[in-house]
């Protein structure tokens, strides 16, 4: 069990204390695809869709998401973040919403988590505004693109696009 920081000497689930470690500069990026008909794209591209601009309801729900992440992730640590940014876009050639948001801070705990929760919340944003017009949406590829700062370093995704 030592190499699992959340949990004690029994075995059962903690909060690591991170109240030693200095504050560093911390960034996180993570990405998601919500996969789409043809049709689903065009209407999302034309403002076509009943519950709104998609893309821009999504983007509010991922800044929503990172600020709520200890709500939602038993173990995470409420992290003071200095900014929060969502991109999202239509990817015509594979036919899905690309997200990415990125999250920094400067604390003493990674924002991976609150990176991954945006992109996670906006993905079901875009899943729930479409949902009407089709039902077998998918979300894919969620995952940590980049983060810097802290102990365990950097870390970049490669990836084939």
């Amino acid at each position: 069990m030592a190499d699992f920081t959340h949990f004690n000497a029994e075995g059962r689930a903690k909060m690591v204390d991170v109240g030693e470690k200095p504050p560093t500069r911390r960034t996180a990026v993570a990405g998601a695809r919500v996969c789409v008909s043809p049709e689903t794209l065009r209407l999302i591209q034309t403002g076509g869709m009943k519950k709104g601009d998609v893309l821009t309801v999504a983007q509010i729900a991922g800044v929503m998401g990172a600020k709520r992440t200890p709500e939602l992730i038993p173990m995470c640590h409420p992290v003071l973040i200095d900014g929060v940014d969502l991109k999202l876009w239509l990817n015509e050639e594979r036919c899905c919403v690309e997200i990415r948001a990125s999250v920094s801070c400067a604390g003493r705990t990674g924002v991976e988590m609150e990176a991954l929760t945006a992109a996670s919340s906006a993905a079901l944003t875009v899943y729930d505004m479409c949902k009407a017009v089709q039902k077998d949406i998918c979300i894919t590829d969620v995952r940590l693109l980049s983060k810097t700062g802290g102990v365990h370093g950097d870390f970049l995704r490669e990836e084939e696009e």
